[in-house]
């Protein structure tokens, strides 16, 4: 039986009468009603196409073939709660493995990024037997009460810092405390971790991780420079504490050159606990934390079974290892290279030609162009961030902004992503900017 359909203007009357106000949607001004999608592109209810840019969910493609049989062949034969034996959650537990450095070989398949993080967090503090979390400056790591507790990007917006939450400068080559032009940031930031650990220590805390993305996505697209990670997981381990790289946002291959994001630091570098989620299940809400078998036997010898009533059923784990299959079968990595390479270097082209854009980065599929008022002063330009999405979507591409001042434009689309999809969005940014974008605003408010 098919579902009933309301006008586009009624569905947003209803919306905003039965759903919470907090939940907020894309174009709020405006919103697209989508009615479907396939691959890296949306529909509306006038069938009206849109190129997706924001979609790091559906990682591998809305509604890919291979996935939704998977998803329909397995909740055909068997939908248990997972105390049930069998075989999928081994399977893909395997393949995961696989993916990872062998230190990380225990997994914990739960339901959602947030739940994810609040069982990273409970396994640290289990195993070290201290509280103390450090985190990174602008960071969200979930809605969870837990995670709203180390997450500054919310925590500041309601009762604000924790006495047992420590918060590090965000290491922003762009707008942080040390600069591109410094000789070894990746150092520098390091020490300011070091510094928070000592800090703690004078007062009597024990640090029991430093929480991280691998690539802060909230903070801007903010790429580490070289050595941070390691140097910090020193000072972390001396400390007694461990390493938590929070990857829902960056793996399962986004950034191309590796399938995880903290990889990027080097073979010398591993965290002790990673955390997935988002991509995994292509939209189907599965997350999981993988972690070493220490760790995971500290958890076990506290007494209290774990439990989770929807993470890692057979269903989840059969579009999980779909998910797996198409990534490898259609080189998805191999496309985030070269499609990522590819509109990077557009978008830097666009840097030498506007002064509005201030900073490009990225690797892969995860690329960040910061809009400045002027490339002295580096003042973030919002507005006008704010009125490129706009005018993109008039154009029927669909992106958002991120960064601690929404100035930061954030390419994390589907990793069907085209070649001939960065050149429309490039071309289109250009048109925009050359048509003068700080002008309209003025027309506009």
């Amino acid at each position: 039986m098919a579902l009933e359909v309301f006008h586009k203007d009624e569905t947003l009357q209803m919306r905003r009468k039965l759903i919470g106000q907090s939940c907020r949607l894309f174009f709020s001004h405006d919103p697209v009603k989508i009615m479907r999608a396939r691959g890296q592109y949306l529909y509306d209810e006038n069938g009206m196409q849109y190129l997706d840019c924001i979609s790091n969910v559906q990682h591998v493609g809305h509604c890919h073939p291979s996935i939704t049989q998977a998803a329909a062949a397995q909740m055909d034969l068997l939908y248990s709660n997972t105390r049930f034996l069998h075989d999928n959650i081994v399977l893909y537990a395997n393949r995961l493995a696989a993916t990872l450095p062998k230190k990380l070989c225990v997994f914990y398949f739960v339901n959602s990024g947030s739940e994810a993080n609040d069982l990273a967090l409970r396994l640290a503090r289990q195993y070290t037997r201290h509280q103390d979390v450090i985190v990174l400056d602008y960071a969200y790591h979930g809605h969870l009460t837990s995670l709203i507790d180390i997450s500054p990007y919310k925590f500041r917006k309601l009762e604000g810092q924790k006495e047992g939450v420590h918060v590090a400068p965000l290491p922003d080559t762009y707008h942080g405390i040390y600069r591109e032009d410094h000789l070894d940031p990746g150092q520098a930031y390091a020490d300011t971790v070091k510094s928070l650990i000592e800090e703690a220590h004078k007062k009597g805390r024990k640090i029991s991780s430093f929480f991280a993305e691998s690539l802060p996505s909230v903070g801007g697209q903010i790429i580490f420079p070289t050595g941070y990670c390691k140097r910090v997981a020193e000072s972390v381990h001396e400390a007694g504490g461990v390493y938590v790289a929070d990857e829902i946002q960056t793996g399962f291959g986004r950034v191309g050159s590796h399938f995880w994001a903290f990889q990027l630091q080097g073979e010398d570098f591993c965290p002790d606990i990673v955390t997935m989620g988002k991509p995994m299940g292509n939209g189907h809400p599965i997350a999981c934390v993988a972690t070493t078998e220490e760790i995971a036997d500290a958890f076990t010898a506290n007494g209290v079974e774990y439990f989770n009533t929807f993470g890692g059923n057979p269903v989840s784990c059969a579009i999980g290892l779909a998910v797996l299959d198409v990534i490898e079968k259609e080189d998805l990595r191999g496309n985030a290279v070269r499609v990522g390479g590819h509109l990077k270097q557009l978008l830097l082209q666009l840097q030498t030609k506007h002064p509005l854009v201030g900073d490009v980065r990225g690797v892969g599929l995860f690329i960040g162009m910061e809009l400045v008022k002027d490339r002295v002063s580096r003042k973030p330009a919002t507005e006008e961030a704010a009125h490129l999405v706009r005018r993109l979507k008039e154009e029927r591409i669909v992106i958002s902004t991120d960064g601690p001042w929404d100035s930061v434009i954030k390419f994390k689309p589907p990793m069907c992503f085209s070649i001939e999809d960065a050149e429309r969005v490039s071309t289109c940014i250009d048109q925009i900017l050359g048509a003068g974008l700080q002008g309209s605003i003025s027309r506009n408010t």
